[in-house]
């Protein structure tokens, strides 16, 4: 599948459930191979609902949404899956299988790429020591408090190297030392060419770095551009 320059593009998506009021209206957007942008707004703003409809877990009620260059609403189902493998998820609620280890959780999007036996014992136990798990690779979910299992949960969806990762929440559950580590890998993939959308209401946290954020507010999306003087603090 050939590279392209813009990753989604959203024109005038609108969503709703069933007969209800539009959570999300009028929503346009283009994002390009290799930004970053935070995703804020308050609890309940549309955060989730609008990841949802640019992993593909969801269709727009109306509107535009393309995909890799692929139009989601005309484009074949036997083509999503694809789609969808070039993209990293981090969840709210983690989405662990709870059958398996921390290690064979994370190991999971490898697998399914094909990927040598040597290439995941070599990279799983690699990442998952670097986000402080080093002592639970065979630890199951049901043993790990949230702080631990939202750290597999994001050492599964970097793993692969998505070409695009979208975080909801990631550092909702663990301290600020274990959170600027979390947030300082997702800016090394960034720095390697993954696109990456982390959506957060922590302004605090948004406002230790440098990127640019889209807000969301009665259901429209807002630009605001990165402060200039801005670093990222390491």
């Amino acid at each position: 599948m050939p590279e392209i320059d813009e990753i989604i593009r959203f024109q005038n998506v609108g969503m709703r459930y069933g007969l209800g009021k539009e959570i999300l209206h009028d929503v346009s957007f283009r994002l390009q191979s290799g930004s970053f942008y935070f995703l804020t707004g308050a609890s309940g703003a549309g955060k989730s609902t609008l990841l949802r409809l640019m992993y593909l877990a969801q269709r727009p009620s109306r509107g535009l949404v393309t995909l890799f260059g692929h139009d989601v609403a005309t484009t074949p189902r036997r083509v999503l899956p694809a789609l969808r493998r070039r993209i990293g998820v981090v969840f709210q609620d983690f989405r662990l299988i709870d059958h398996l280890t921390a290690t064979e959780n994370v190991a999971l999007p490898l697998r399914i790429a094909g990927a040598s036996e040597a290439q995941i014992n070599e990279h799983v136990p690699q990442l998952l020591r670097w986000v402080g798990l080093a002592d639970q690779l065979d630890a199951r979910p049901t043993t790990l408090s949230g702080g631990q299992k939202q750290r597999v949960a994001i050492a599964r969806a970097v793993i692969a190297r998505p070409h695009l990762l979208l975080a909801d929440e990631p550092t909702g559950n663990v301290d600020d030392s274990i959170a600027m580590r979390l947030m300082h890998l997702l800016e090394e993939l960034h720095r390697i060419g993954t696109t990456v959308v982390v959506a957060t209401h922590n302004q605090q946290l948004v406002s230790r770095f440098s990127h640019p954020q889209f807000h969301l507010a009665n259901g429209e999306l807002t630009h605001i551009t990165a402060p200039q003087k801005s670093g990222t603090v390491r």
